[in-house]
Order: structure tokens, then sequence, then C-alpha cells
């Protein structure tokens, strides 16, 4: 079956409503769905639940709705580059839970898989099994709102912890190539993220910088099954990326 194409980015997030909840696709710089994201900046809808590696930069990415007060609620990896992230956080505006990164991949693709929750070492004996972790503090220095403690299990001699799958209600990917059946083929490092959020989805939106008539099978990173609306980007909008931390030689 084929995908819906839609020209526009704008018309392709439209229906994304107040409080949804959102994976979004990128490792750093790489691979972040910016034109979607631009379009949902546009489209006006705030009170997003975001699950993402990280929640964008200061002025780019995520870090434009988080700097528009668009977000009340991130599960990430790591924020450390974004200074609005932190104000935000620290101020009480804004809610956190912070998750390993292998454990939060692992949760995307368990709830694409239909797995419901998984067992592992990551986080063992610290706040994320034990909990007290600050998802939200009160504008004072005080967390308001800290992590549940977390059931854990010995297997083979060692302690486990019980981490829940991630469904969300969107997802926004971007990838190099796809083809009108909606099969991806991601470029480097954009392919950390994208694939387990195109999976975690329950309406998966995917701006492409190339749209083939059919990808080979040997070349598919991810299959159409789990797209359901694609975005064919302009070449200026394909060249458009960013170079997080440019290093040169004199």
């Amino acid at each position: 079956m084929s995908v819906m194409v839609i020209d526009s980015a704008e018309e392709a997030v439209a229906d994304i409503p107040d409080g949804a909840s959102l994976a979004v696709g990128g490792f750093g710089l790489c691979g972040v769905p910016s034109v979607l994201i631009e379009a949902l900046l546009a489209q006006g809808a705030g009170d997003l639940r975001v699950v993402s590696n990280n929640c964008g930069v200061d002025g780019a990415g995520l870090g434009l709705l988080l700097a528009a007060g668009r977000i009340s609620r991130a599960i990430s990896s790591y924020v450390g580059e974004n200074k609005e992230f932190e104000r935000r956080y620290l101020g009480g505006e804004i809610e956190l839970e912070l998750t390993p990164q292998g454990t939060l991949a692992e949760r995307l693709r368990a709830g694409g898989s239909g797995i419901p929750a998984f067992y592992t070492p990551a986080g063992v004996g610290t706040q994320v099994a034990e909990g007290g972790l600050p998802w939200r503090y009160d504008g004072a220095g005080n967390a308001r709102v800290t992590s549940p403690a977390k059931e854990t299990r010995v297997f083979g001699g060692r302690r486990y912890v019980l981490e829940e799958a991630i469904v969300c209600d969107y997802a926004l990917v971007h990838t190099a190539v796809a083809d009108r059946y909606g099969n991806l083929r991601f470029a480097a490092t954009a392919r950390n993220f994208n694939p387990l959020c195109a999976m975690a989805g329950r309406v998966t939106i995917v701006q492409a910088e190339r749209v083939v008539d059919a990808l080979d099978p040997a070349e598919v990173h991810l299959p159409g099954i789990f797209v359901d609306r694609l975005v064919p980007l302009t070449p200026a909008q394909a060249a458009d990326k960013r170079i997080e931390k440019r290093t040169v030689r004199r």
C-alpha cells in the first residue's frame, strides 16, 4: 500500500491537538525533522508532551517549541546544550523525565513492537530505579514532583529494573530517502533515533530529503508499515543542515 504523500508540512501536522504526545527523531543536530517542527510551531498546538533523545538546542529544532512555551513535559536522555530548557526546568515551568539513552531507545522500540515493558540492568542501584529524581521543580529550587520507585527483579544472579514501553500519539521523523510505499533509508547518525520514534508513533509523519518510486529491499532500514504520512522536502529544505560544533584546521 502507498502512504499518504503530502506536499505541505503544514497540512501534515494540522491535526496535532493541544496536549498531544510526540516522539521526535534526531540525535544532536543530525536527522532532526526541523521542517515538521517549524510547521507545528506555526500551527499553534501547545501543552505538548515530547519524547526525544535531546530537546533541541537554543533557536533550533524542538528548542523553537520550547522557547514558545509549547512543551509541558519531556522524556529525554540529554538536555545539556539548551540553556532555555535549563531555565524552564529549574524554574518549574516544564517537567523532565531523564532516562538512560539505551533505555530510552529500547522503550521506543518496545512500544512499536507491542512489548509493554522489559527488564534492563541500566539504572539499578541509582535513583533511576529507586526513585527520587526531580521531575518538576517549584521555582524555588525544591523538587515538587519526583520519579517513583520501579520494580526490580533478579535474573541469573543479577538485578534488573522494569522499564515501561513508550507509545506516542504522533511521531515526527526525518529520513534521507523514502519510497512511495513508506519504506525509509536513513543516513548515518540520523538512524540512531528516527526509526525508533517512527515505530512508537500511532500516527507517524516523515519528512524525506528524497522520494523514489521504490527502494531496494536490501536498503530499507524501516518498513513502510510504520509510516502514515510522507512530506517530500524541497532541495533548499533538504540542504539546510546545521553543524553543532564546527572544528577546522588553521
